[in-house]
């Protein structure tokens, strides 16, 4: 990814260049120790899990950019400690272009994006042809996400932006008959929802949400499942698919999703599982 990178993670933290601002913050899975110590002091913003963000040179804290391939993301400093984009996810995108352009030939496949936050999916969908329907419980970041579309002359392409619950809006789409040639999906471990949308618990509510999902999906589409919980790692995504489709998702492809730092170390972020179900 041209505009970031992992400069080193270690000491329960991660040192990461987002564009022109380096970052430090709280990262429970570095458990080593920090390899290159005095590239720490690098860092333009840091987060304290008590006293949240600072910044080293004082002052406000200005919104910035970032290059993701082909897309620009707008990023700004959260509450939470985030920043707007997950950089692992980058390593999905091509394959998620390839989906769409291979079946785009007749037509703009639609494909739905759950849990879909700030767009990088989305964006990358759109622009590869895709219909996207883009759904997170959260208003603010619909907002950013369709900033961010802005910023990358895309709104004006076939994206719906909804405000929604997402085991509730699968099930109404069941309903309504609707069926969609891909699905990509990211869902939180734990998240506490907001007006009009309850709360989730991904232990709980991943295998029906799944199972519902199926009854969606055309027979040839494609699946990318992404989760950040420790106790779901590759096989355990894997196994979730094979509760919801059987043992057709034995042919979906698990990894890791993983960060190489500059210093020399790697950083477990999650994992993923890809299923294209023409093969």
């Amino acid at each position: 990814m041209d505009g970031y990178a992992l400069l080193d993670a270690g000491d329960g933290a991660r040192l990461e260049r987002f564009g022109a601002v380096v970052t430090d913050r709280p990262h429970a899975g570095a458990l080593a120790p920090r390899r290159d110590p005095d590239a720490w002091r690098s860092a333009d913003l840091r987060f304290d899990r008590e006293t949240g963000w600072s910044r080293d040179a004082g002052g406000p804290i200005d919104p910035w950019s970032v290059r993701v391939g082909d897309l620009e993301m707008g990023l700004r400093a959260t509450d939470a400690g985030q920043v707007g984009l997950f950089p692992e996810h980058a390593a999905t995108l091509d394959w998620l272009t390839d989906q769409v352009r291979t079946r785009a030939a007749d037509r703009a496949p639609d494909v739905l994006h759950l849990f879909a936050h700030t767009g990088l999916a989305t964006l990358a969908l759109a622009r590869a042809g895709a219909a996207v329907a883009h759904v997170d419980a959260s208003r603010p970041a619909i907002a950013w996400a369709r900033e961010n579309a802005t910023r990358n002359g895309l709104e004006d392409r076939p994206i719906r932006w909804l405000v929604d619950d997402a085991s509730g809006f699968v099930a109404r789409e069941v309903r309504r008959g609707r069926h969609y040639d891909g699905v990509v999906l990211d869902p939180p471990t734990y998240g506490h929802g907001g007006r009009g949308t309850r709360s989730w618990r991904i232990e709980t509510d991943l295998w029906p949400l799944l199972g519902s999902i199926a009854s969606l999906l055309v027979a040839d589409g494609f699946v990318l499942l992404t989760a950040h919980t420790e106790e779901l790692g590759p096989d355990g995504l894997r196994d979730a698919l094979r509760v919801a489709w059987g043992a057709r998702a034995d042919a979906a492809h698990a990894e890791p999703l993983v960060l190489d730092s500059a210093a020399g170390g790697r950083l477990e972020l999650g994992a993923a599982v890809r299923w294209d179900r023409r093969r």
